[in-house]
């Protein structure tokens, strides 16, 4: 038998190699079948079979073929009735009928009677005495619409990395006094050479950098198999940026080799072409860590969902006045929260701790960014 050739676009394989899809199962819409990136893009939902979990303990008992059956739950969910019309033993019927497993049928009883709590009540007191039954409330307006392509892919991807990793979070202090300092200091040299803002995300971003090269299990990534884990010698960082039609990580590559002036070009050139959708598909893959910054909208403190294949993502918080001891003495300093989720499966406790005493440092200590 002739092979498929196997047509794709370059954004096509890219989409594919990030999300684990196998292009021989895609069937392309392009000219000729070639594969295009939004046909990845929908492939792993639309394909996905919702199912109960009783309706699923049928199937697999009775070795039943769900593949084309179109359910009758929400969302075409398919239920144990659409299961049971699959089985042509009426004894088998009967005994799933007659039991609830917790599917959303109604329980029969061995009589064929409905349970005593669902047979007729009798009246309410206002309705005996010809009193006008109570109206129900208006319900308010709402609106539903079908899941965006970017939403649907978010939705996916972020319960994997939820129900497939085992994760800690370590959540840490850290004095933001010296670190605002030299931004203070570095801002007019930084303009005047780039033509950027240099802000407190960037200094972050290079302490971050900075802190994994030393540390190679919070820089590694693992298979969808969690057979393997790779540790990289270099750093892809990404940067959560947030839209009002979901979420984008654009991938700053190579950034162990940045100087703090490339690195502040790097990230706003990224984040702006972020923001007027002009990222390409490749600048979106590829990272080894990821930082998520909430800070500026005043968040106390969060915790992100890793971004797979990272081993782990920083949770970066708002920096508030907060009253602390120093030297035996009370005194007001600028505090900001950081949270490491990390991937149990890759870091354990005390590697995550070493890695966040050495960010700490680095970020209380932020001159020693610049050798």
């Amino acid at each position: 038998m002739e092979n498929r050739k196997l047509r794709a676009t370059p954004a096509a394989r890219t989409l594919a190699k990030r999300l684990g899809v196998d292009l021989l199962n895609v069937t392309g819409t392009g000219y000729k079948g070639r594969i295009h990136k939004d046909d990845i893009a929908g492939f792993n939902y639309e394909e996905k079979i919702h199912i109960s979990p009783l309706a699923q303990r049928i199937a697999d008992e009775h070795n039943i073929d769900l593949k084309g059956v179109v359910g009758t739950g929400y969302g075409n969910k398919i239920m144990k009735d659409d299961v049971l019309q699959l089985i042509s033993d009426p004894v088998l019927k009967a005994r799933f009928t007659l039991n609830d497993f917790g599917d959303h049928a109604s329980p029969v009883s061995a009589a064929g009677s409905k349970p005593a709590a669902t047979q007729a009540q009798p009246a309410p007191e206002s309705l005996k005495k010809g009193q006008p039954s109570p109206q129900p409330t208006p319900a308010g307006e709402t609106e539903t619409v079908p899941m965006t392509q970017m939403r649907t892919i978010i939705a996916r991807r972020m319960t994997e990395s939820y129900f497939g990793a085992p994760t800690f979070v370590q959540t840490w202090e850290v004095d933001m006094t010296e670190l605002l300092a030299l931004r203070k200091r570095l801002m007019e040299p930084i303009r005047e050479k780039t033509g950027r803002k240099l802000t407190v995300t960037d200094l972050i971003s290079m302490a971050v950098v900075k802190t994994l090269m030393k540390h190679k299990y919070i820089n590694a990534s693992i298979n969808r198999e969690a057979t393997e884990i790779t540790f990289h010698n270099y750093v892809n960082l990404g940067m959560a940026v947030g839209l009002d039609e979901g979420l984008l990580v654009p991938v700053v590559k190579g950034a162990d080799k940045m100087s703090l002036s490339e690195l502040v070009v790097a990230l706003k050139d990224l984040t702006e072409r972020t923001f007027s959708k002009k990222l390409l598909p490749d600048e979106q893959a590829g990272s080894t860590f990821t930082i998520s910054n909430l800070g500026m909208y005043g968040v106390d403190v969060f915790t992100a969902i890793i971004n797979q294949p990272n081993a782990a993502i920083l949770s970066v918080s708002s920096t508030q006045q907060k009253v602390v001891p120093r030297d035996g003495e009370i005194v007001v300093r600028p505090i900001m929260k950081m949270s490491l989720t990390c991937d149990h499966r890759v870091i354990d406790g005390l590697t995550a701790a070493r890695f966040m005493t050495d960010l700490k440092a680095a970020m209380e200590d932020p001159l020693t960014l610049l050798i």
